[in-house]
Formats: C-alpha cells, structure tokens, sequence
C-alpha cells in the first residue's frame, strides 16, 4: 500500500475540507503547510497538496508558498495531486501550478481538482475520486 501525504493551506476552511477529505478517502497523512517540509518528502510516494487561490490567482504567498519552493526539487518522480478552491477568477492558479508540477517532473495523478468556495457534495465527490488516483 502507497503511503500518502495531504499537504494543505486554508484561510477559510474550504481547502481545508478538501483536504480532509482526500486524505479520509486514501487514509492519508494529514499536514498543514506550515507544518510539512522537505525531509518529509521522501518518505511519501504520493503528495496531495492544496492551497487556494490568492490575491491576482497565485498561491498563498507566506506559508504555502515557501513550503512548495522548498520541496519542489524533489518532486522529478514523484506521484502528485493538487486541489484547491477559489472565489473568483477561472482556474489561471491551477492550470500555471500544474504546469510548474509537470517541468518539474512530477508524475501528475490527474488534472488539478478546484472547488469554488465550500465544496458542495459534488466537489467532495471529486475529492475523493481523487484519493482512488492517489492510491492506484
């Protein structure tokens, strides 16, 4: 069985819920961004991370941010999955996220998974179709 991590930044609470449910779906680890840095990506062989989009659709800038740099280098290989949720915009974070993922070579498990604002039941079920992408 893969070990899995969630990786997660939530001003709201609505990519937290993402969060959570991803990593309920997959019996995944479980971390804030904050709380989560390169040593420990070695010992996953897969890394959800979340983070919604800020400001002119970036990433959260002095947390999530810095973390993502920090581990970033070691994600050529790696199994990866990104989510988040937003309030406006069309996805420009995700869809420039997911790229930077793929130049790094990252082995991406499925298209970036947004949410807009609190996931509905339907978005939770896109949570956890992305867990089952996760473990397979």
């Amino acid at each position: 069985m893969s070990k899995i991590a969630v990786v997660y930044w939530s001003g709201t609470g609505n990519t937290e819920a993402m969060a959570e449910e991803i990593a309920k779906a997959c019996n995944a680890d479980l971390f804030q961004s904050s709380k989560f840095n390169v040593d420990f990506v070695s010992d996953y062989d897969a890394i959800a991370f979340g983070c919604p989009s800020m400001g002119a659709e970036v990433l959260e800038e002095d947390d999530f941010a810095p973390m993502f740099d920090s581990v970033k280098g070691k994600l050529s290989g790696k199994k990866v999955a990104l989510f988040g949720s937003y309030d406006w915009g069309d996805g420009e974070w995700m869809r420039n996220w997911q790229a930077e993922c793929e130049e790094l070579g990252a082995v991406m498990v499925a298209e970036g998974l947004i949410c807009h604002l609190t996931p509905d039941e339907e978005g939770l079920a896109a949570c956890r179709r992305l867990a089952e992408k996760l473990t397979s």
